[in-house]
C-alpha cells in the first residue's frame, strides 16, 4: 500500500478499533489458482488474533493454510470535491480527491477443522452482533441437530497478526481553511460514511 507519512497511523489501539468496529473484511491469498480474495466477518481476539469461518466448500481453508495472507479492514471513505476548498476560489488550482481509512493485517493463516472450537467461536460471533437488540438470538434457539450440521458445513480460519498498517488519508495535506470547507461539504451530503469522514476531518490538530 502506497502510504505518504503525512497518512500514517501507527498508533494499535486506533487500529484495533477500527477492526473491531468494522470487522468485515477482505481477505487476500496467493493460492494455487494465483491470487483471490473473500469477504468475511473477521474477529479481534483480546490476545490479537483474528478469527472467522468459511465455507467447508471454500478452497481457501485448502489452498492458502500455513502461508502468508492479507486482511483489509476497510473505515469510511468520501469523494472529496475540489468545490470546497477555499483556496480554489483563489487561484483555481485544485483537483478531486477520495479521502478514506483502512487497516492492513499481514500473518499467517491457519485452518481449524474442529467442531468444539468452531462452536465457541459462532457463539462469540452471534453474541457480539445481537447483544444490542431487544430480544437477541441465540444458537440455541435453533434445533441442536439443525445447529450441528450447520457447524460441518464451516471450517474455522485463525491468523496470528504479524503487522499491521493503517492509512488514514483524511485531508491532512490540506490547510485549515481548506479542511473546513471539506468538513462542512461532507455534512451537507449527510451519508453515515460522509458523516464519519467529517468528523476525521474535523478532528485533525
Amino acid at each position: 500500500m502506497y502510504l505518504p507519512a503525512h497518512f500514517a497511523e501507527s498508533r494499535v489501539e486506533v487500529l484495533h478499533a477500527l477492526m473491531r468496529e468494522r470487522p468485515f473484511a477482505t481477505l487476500v491469498t496467493q493460492g494455487k489458482a494465483g491470487p483471490g480474495a473473500n469477504h468475511l466477518p473477521l474477529h479481534l481476539t483480546p490476545d490479537g488474533l483474528l478469527q472467522g469461518h468459511v465455507a467447508r466448500g471454500n478452497p481457501i481453508w485448502k489452498d492458502a493454510a500455513d502461508t502468508e495472507v492479507l486482511a483489509i479492514f476497510h473505515g469510511p471513505q468520501a469523494y472529496v470535491s475540489p468545490s470546497w476548498y477555499a483556496t480554489k476560489r483563489e487561484h483555481g488550482r485544485a483537483v478531486p480527491t477520495w479521502n478514506y481509512v483502512v487497516v492492513h493485517a499481514r500473518g499467517r493463516l491457519r485452518a481449524i477443522d474442529d467442531a468444539a472450537w468452531l462452536r465457541r467461536q459462532l457463539d462469540d460471533l452471534v453474541e457480539r452482533h445481537e447483544s444490542g437488540f431487544d430480544h437477541p438470538w441465540r444458537i440455541d434457539d435453533a434445533p441442536a441437530a439443525y445447529i450441528e450440521g450447520m457447524v460441518a458445513a464451516v471450517v474455522g480460519i485463525e491468523i496470528e497478526i504479524a503487522e499491521l498498517t493503517g492509512k488514514w488519508k483524511v485531508s491532512q495535506n490540506q490547510p485549515a481553511i481548506n479542511r473546513e470547507g471539506v468538513v462542512a461539504g461532507l455534512r451537507q451530503q449527510g451519508t453515515a460514511d460522509s458523516l464519519a469522514m467529517a468528523g476525521l476531518v474535523d478532528g485533525i490538530e
